[in-house]
């Protein structure tokens, strides 16, 4: 495995996400098909990487998406500019009044508690980012000299949305490549994205393909499973009990299969409770395991923490620090973007940095 060379910081971003920015609705300590009232946050696989790269870690970061112009889309769009990540790659489509032909994606969240699972529902069928086509995009000029990025994040709930996101995605990733971008995917298997487009064996399809472009390869502990059909071997059907040993010859075959990677990091998550989980990170580098052991953490909301897993471990490499700090990092954040609402990182740097070093949750003031 050959090392991640990031380019300087001349380029225009340090990271730019492709992927569904939804309206999440957020019924608090209701239930979705109870509640009177919602909370509003914005949210999506990758772009919630690109926003915690920009609020937590300061970086110059920008989403790449499709939204419908119409109210929905302009607060979708004002929760992104509060977010700090640069709106100027966010192509508007023409709304036809009432969502037949294309529309914006919502997300229902409930965040569940105790032995009662968090609940997802979302409603995101014919949104304007499903329907983008090679060309959309003018990815030549947006990885190349006057603009330029240090780094690519996208995922396999984009490349799920329809068969042309995932040409999108080849396209983007093809133009990233050819600029010198080092490109991470998360693979992220939803099955009720896969579900009526083939399932599993059609997200491997998909999957396979695309995980041939990519440098730093993103999962957890199914997704390997779901959208590469390589197996974990040894954990029961809840993950119950996570064996490491297990995981560390799971990243070295998928790390033998696509030769072009350069680091496989996996969560490690057990949901003992939706309010406690074992919860660290494993990862392929150089050959060598990092392993970041599980300890267990309080959970508020655990919708995005793969997500912010993600960002601080790419934060580790854009700010050139050790393989070992990035993995932390990544653990880190994730496990700060849990304790507080909504899919994005309220977190602090110097929050995430005590937090490494063993930090507890004494008071600070």
């Amino acid at each position: 495995m050959d090392k991640i060379e990031v380019p300087d910081s001349s380029r225009r971003w340090d990271c730019v996400s492709l992927g569904e920015v939804m309206l999440r609705l957020d019924p608090g300590e209701w239930r979705i098909h109870t509640t009177r009232r919602f909370d509003v946050w914005e949210g999506g696989g990758e772009y919630n990487v690109a926003r915690g790269l920009r609020r937590c870690f300061g970086m110059r970061t920008a989403v790449a998406t499709v939204l419908a112009e119409n109210p929905v889309g302009r607060l979708v769009e004002d929760l992104i500019l509060q977010g700090g990540v640069d709106t100027s790659l966010i192509r508007w489509v023409p709304y036809d009044g009432v969502g037949r032909t294309v529309r914006n994606g919502l997300n229902f969240t409930e965040r569940g508690f105790g032995l009662r699972a968090a609940v997802g529902c979302s409603d995101r069928g014919n949104t304007a980012i499903s329907q983008a086509k090679r060309g959309d995009f003018d990815w030549l000029s947006i990885f190349g000299s006057g603009n330029g990025s240090r780094w690519f994040h996208l995922g396999g709930i984009f490349a799920a949305l329809s068969s042309s996101t995932a040409e999108v995605a080849a396209e983007a990733m093809d133009a990233a490549r050819a600029a010198g971008t080092p490109i991470s995917y998360d693979l992220n298997f939803r099955d009720s994205l896969w579900r009526s487009i083939g399932g599993k064996s059609k997200a491997q399809e998909v999957n396979r393909e695309l995980v041939r472009k990519v440098d730093l390869l993103l999962g957890n502990e199914e997704d390997f499973s779901a959208m590469l059909g390589v197996p974990i071997k040894g954990v029961s059907e809840d993950f119950a009990e996570l064996p490491i040993g297990a995981y560390e010859e799971m990243l070295r075959e998928v790390a033998a299969a696509y030769p072009n990677l350069k680091m496989v990091a996996s969560t490690l998550r057990t949901a003992h409770t939706a309010t406690r989980n074992g919860w660290g990170a494993i990862a392929l580098y150089e050959n060598e395991i990092v392993h970041v052991p599980q300890r267990d953490v309080e959970i508020h909301d655990r919708v995005g923490g793969g997500d912010s897993f993600a960002s601080g471990l790419i934060y580790g490499f854009l700010a050139g620090k050790p393989v070992e700090y990035a993995v932390q990092c990544g653990v880190a954040h994730g496990a700060l973007a849990m304790t507080t609402p909504g899919d994005t990182s309220m977190a602090t740097l110097a929050e995430v940095e005590r937090t490494m070093k063993g930090g507890g949750a004494r008071i600070a003031r």
